[in-house]
C-alpha cells in the first residue's frame, strides 16, 4: 500500500493546534456534570454494603426519614420498576446486568443497598450514615490467585498444532505473568443530575458514550427513547469507566421524578473503587518456542481474568496476540473465574494491554534464552501479513519502521547485554523494550454541518470530547474543508439529542467521525453552491455549478480569485435564509466495501531506560522512547500528549498500581488516593514521542487510526525487561516491588 503523505499535509491537518476549549478549561468556565446546578435541586448520598458476600436481613430507615433535610430514601423494598437492558442489543451496553437494588443479595462490598436525598449534600451525607443495614454475611472469595480455574476454557484463535510445535522446539519459554487489579482514577468522580419535565427526562452525566447512555437509560427507566436526553458537555477523563451507564444514575433518575425536583448525585472516591468498574486480575500462562536461530516455532497464550458473580467481562488479553507475529502453530485461550467484586469494565487498553505485558515480556525472556538481541528477535519474527486471517494484508504496518525509528533515537546500539553492565553516574542502567498493537476501527457515525447568516459555521455530532481534543479536531477539519478561521467555527458535542456519534472508547472518536465531517461540509458547501447560483442578487447567479468554487468562507468562480466572489453569509443574506445544513456519515469499518479483505491495527514500539541505585533500593523509570504508526496524525500536539500520558500511565502499572482487597470482607483496602499509588510528576520520566504518519488507506478520506491507547502497551514490559537488564531479577507478577528487587545480587 502506498505511504505518501496525504495532499493536506500542508494544510492545518497535521498541525500542532492549540485546544479550542483550552480557555474554557483553565478559567472553570467548562461545565463537568456535577457543576451543573438548577433551582430546587436536592442531593443523593448512596449507603453501600459492608459485608462481600450475603444477604440483607433487615434495613431501617425509619429514624432517617425524619433526619432534618431527609426526603427520600430508597431501597430495594420501595424503588419501583427498574428494569434491565435487552441482552444482545449493542445500542444498549450497559455496565453490569443487574439494575439498582434489584434484589437483596449483596454479591461484592460496596455495592449499593439504598439511596438518601436531602436538602444539602451535608444532611444526605449524614442520613446515608445513619441507615442501619444487618446482614446475613458470608466470606466473600476475592482470591486473586486465577489459576486453580478448572472449567471450560474459550479457543480465541488457534492455527497448526502450537502443544506439539513446543513440544519439540530447541529453545522455550513457559511462564506465567500476572497483572494486578488496576482502578480508574480520573480526577473528575462519577456523577448524575437528573431533571425531569413531565414524563421526559434530561440527564447530566460523566459519560463516555452519550448515545448510548440514553438508550441504556430508556430501558433502565422503561421509557420511550424520545423521552430521555444526555448530556455530556466535558469530560475530566475517564480511561474506560464512563463508558457504560452504572446503577447510580437510574438511582437519581428515580429519585428526582419521585420528588419531581432536580437530584445530583456524586460518587465519591472510596465508592470508585467498588462501583465503577477497574482493570481485572489477569493470570496469563504463555509457552514460546524457537529454532537456535530465533525462528518463533509455537505461541500458546492462555489468560484468565477474573468477572463478577453476574457479568461475563472478557479482558481480551489475546487481541494482539494472533496477528502481532510471524508463527505457524499458535492458540490463544480464555475463561473468566467469578469472584465477589463489582463488575469489571474497560480500561485504558483493555485486552491488549495486560495481554501485550505477558506476550511482551516472554518474547523478552525467550530472546535472553537465544542470546540474542531483542530488537534483532523482533525483526526477525515480524508479521507480514494477518496470520490469523488467513494471511490477508493489514491495511497499512510499519511497525519495522517503529523499531528502527526508536532504535536509532534512543541509542539502542549502545546496549550491552551482561546484567548490571551499564553505569552512568553511579546508577545502573537498564535498557528494555517492547512491542505495540491496537484494533483500528470506524464505528458509525452522523454529523451536520451549518452555514449561518452570521457568517459562523457550526458543526454538530452526538460524541463527546473526553479530554483528548476531539473538539479540536472537529474544527481542524472544517477548516481544512472550508477555510473558515477556528474562531468563527462552533463545535456542538455531548447531547443525546445530536445526530449519532460514536462512544469514546477504543480510540476510535477520531477515526470515526473525520469522514462525517468532511462529508458534511462537501455536501453543505454544494448546498451553498446552488443557492449562490440561484439566487438574485447573487454575484454568481447563473453560472453553472461546475464553475463555482469555495474557497476561505468565499464562493467564486473557479478562473477568479476568491476575493471576486461572495462570502457565504453575504450569499445567505441575498437568499433571505438564516443557514443552510446538510448532514455527513461515516460508514463502518464492517461495511465499508474498502476494508473487506484487510487487518486494520496501529501499531508501535517502547524502549525504556530505568536507573537502579542498589544502595538505597530506588528504582526510577528514567526515559521513554515512544514510536507510533498511528496513520495520519490529524493533530500532533494532542496527539503527543495522548501517547506522553499513556507512558505515564505505563510507568503506574509497571512499577506503582495495584488494588488490594481483604478477604474477609472484600473491601479494597487502599481504596482512595492516598493509598492507592498512581505515577505523578515525580515519576515521570523524559519522554520522546514519534509518529511516523503514515495515512492508512482503507481508514477514509484522512487515513487515521486510534493512538490514545496504544501509547500504554509495551511501555509495562519494556519496563520489567529493562529491570532484570539492570538487577538480573525477572519481574513477572506486576507491579514491581522493591522487595522484588532486594533479590538483586548486582551492586
Amino acid at each position: 500500500m502506498s505511504t505518501t503523505p496525504s495532499p493536506v499535509a500542508a494544510s492545518i491537518i497535521g498541525k500542532a493546534t492549540p485546544r479550542i476549549d483550552g480557555p474554557l478549561k483553565t478559567t472553570g468556565t467548562a461545565e463537568y456534570a456535577a457543576d451543573f446546578h438548577f433551582d430546587r435541586m436536592v442531593h443523593a448520598v448512596p449507603v453501600t454494603a459492608a459485608i462481600g458476600n450475603g444477604r440483607i436481613a433487615k434495613l431501617d430507615a425509619s429514624a432517617v426519614e425524619s433526619m432534618p433535610g431527609v426526603l427520600l430514601v430508597l431501597h430495594h423494598g420501595n424503588i419501583g420498576p427498574l428494569y434491565r437492558t435487552v441482552p444482545g442489543d449493542d445500542n444498549a451496553t450497559n455496565s453490569e446486568v443487574r439494575s439498582a437494588f434489584e434484589d437483596e443479595v449483596i454479591r461484592h462490598w460496596g455495592q449499593y443497598v439504598a439511596v438518601v436525598v436531602a436538602e444539602t449534600l451535608e444532611q444526605a451525607s449524614a442520613g446515608a450514615a445513619a441507615v442501619k443495614v444487618e446482614y446475613e454475611a458470608q466470606t466473600p472469595n476475592v482470591n486473586m490467585k486465577l489459576g486453580d480455574y478448572d472449567g471450560k476454557r474459550k479457543s480465541v484463535s488457534k492455527r497448526g498444532d502450537p502443544d506439539a510445535a513446543f513440544a519439540s522446539a530447541p529453545v522455550k519459554v513457559d511462564a506465567v505473568y500476572n497483572t494486578p487489579v488496576e482502578t480508574h482514577n480520573p480526577i473528575e468522580l462519577h456523577a448524575s443530575v437528573a431533571v425531569w419535565d413531565g414524563d421526559s427526562v434530561t440527564m447530566y452525566e460523566t459519560s463516555q458514550g452519550v448515545v448510548n447512555h440514553r438508550v441504556v437509560m430508556a430501558q433502565t427507566l422503561g421509557l420511550p427513547l424520545e423521552n430521555v436526553r444526555v448530556i455530556t458537555r466535558f469530560l475530566g477523563s475517564g480511561f474506560g469507566g464512563k463508558l457504560f451507564p452504572w446503577p447510580h444514575a437510574a438511582m437519581a433518575a428515580v429519585a428526582a421524578r419521585r420528588l419531581d425536583r432536580p437530584v445530583k448525585l456524586s460518587v465519591t472516591r472510596r465508592m470508585m473503587f467498588s462501583s465503577v468498574g477497574y482493570r481485572p486480575h489477569t493470570e496469563q500462562h504463555v509457552k514460546l518456542g524457537a529454532t537456535r536461530e530465533g525462528k518463533l516455532l509455537a505461541l500458546r497464550h492462555d489468560y484468565l481474568n477474573n468477572t463478577s458473580l453476574l457479568d461475563d467481562f472478557d479482558e481480551g488479553c489475546g487481541e494482539a496476540t494472533p496477528h502481532l507475529y510471524s508463527v505457524a502453530n499458535l492458540e490463544v485461550t480464555s475463561a473468566q473465574p467469578r469472584r465477589n467484586m463489582g463488575a469489571p469494565m474497560w480500561m485504558r487498553g483493555p485486552g491488549a494491554v495486560p495481554g501485550l505485558y505477558a506476550l511482551e515480556s516472554a518474547m523478552n525472556e525467550l530472546a535472553d534464552e537465544l542470546k540474542m538481541d531483542p530488537l534483532q528477535f523482533r525483526l526477525l519474527n515480524d508479521a507480514e501479513k494477518d496470520e490469523s486471517h488467513d494471511n490477508i494484508p493489514f491495511s497499512s504496518r510499519h511497525l519495522r519502521e517503529c523499531y528502527e525509528v526508536g532504535a536509532k533515537k534512543f541509542g539502542w546500539e549502545r546496549r550491552t547485554g551482561g546484567i548490571g553492565s551499564m553505569r552512568r553516574e553511579g546508577k545502573i542502567l537498564g535498557w528494555g523494550m517492547g512491542g505495540a498493537s491496537w484494533v483500528a476501527i470506524q464505528l458509525p457515525c452522523t454529523a451536520t454541518v451549518e452555514f449561518c447568516a452570521k457568517g459562523r459555521l457550526c458543526v454538530r455530532c452526538g460524541t463527546q470530547d473526553i479530554g483528548t481534543g476531539t473538539y479540536t479536531v472537529f474544527a481542524q477539519v472544517l477548516h481544512e474543508k472550508t477555510g473558515v478561521p477556528l474562531d468563527r467555527i462552533d463545535v456542538i458535542l455531548g447531547d443525546s439529542g445530536l445526530p449519532g456519534g460514536p462512544m469514546s472508547g477504543g480510540s476510535m472518536v477520531t477515526g470515526s467521525v473525520l469522514d462525517a465531517i468532511a462529508s458534511g461540509a462537501n455536501n453543505a458547501i454544494k448546498r451553498l453552491q446552488q443557492i449562490a447560483t440561484s439566487t438574485d442578487g447573487s454575484p454568481l447567479k447563473g453560472a453553472s455549478l461546475e464553475t463555482v468554487a469555495f474557497t476561505g468562507g468565499r464562493l467564486h468562480k473557479k478562473d477568479q480569485p476568491s476575493t471576486d466572489g461572495a462570502h457565504f453569509a453575504d450569499i445567505l443574506s441575498a437568499a433571505k435564509l438564516a443557514r443552510v445544513s446538510a448532514e455527513g456519515k461515516t460508514t463502518p469499518t464492517w461495511e465499508d466495501p474498502k476494508s473487506k479483505g484487510y487487518s486494520l491495527h496501529s501499531f508501535g514500539a517502547q524502549f525504556v531506560e530505568v536507573e537502579w541505585d542498589p544502595e538505597i533500593a530506588r528504582l526510577r523509570v528514567s526515559r521513554v522512547v515512544s514510536v507510533i504508526d498511528g496513520g495520519r496524525i490529524i493533530n500532533p500536539k494532542a496527539a503527543a500528549n495522548q501517547i506522553s500520558g499513556a507512558v505515564v500511565m505505563g510507568v503506574g502499572m509497571g512499577l506503582l498500581e495495584e488494588t488490594v482487597y481483604d478477604p474477609r470482607t472484600g473491601q479494597p483496602i487502599n481504596g482512595s488516593l492516598a493509598d492507592y499509588l498512581v505515577a505523578t510528576c515525580p515519576d515521570a520520566p523524559d519522554i520522546d514521542v514519534t509518529f511516523l504518519d503514515h495515512p492508512d488507506p482503507i481508514m477514509g478520506e484522512y487515513g487515521a487510526r486510534g493512538i490514545a491507547e496504544i501509547g500504554l502497551a509495551g511501555v509495562a514490559p519494556a519496563i520489567t525487561a529493562a529491570v532484570y537488564h539492570a538487577t538480573g531479577v525477572r519481574v513477572r507478577d506486576l507491579p514491581v516491588r522493591i522487595e522484588d528487587l532486594l533479590q538483586s545480587k548486582i551492586v
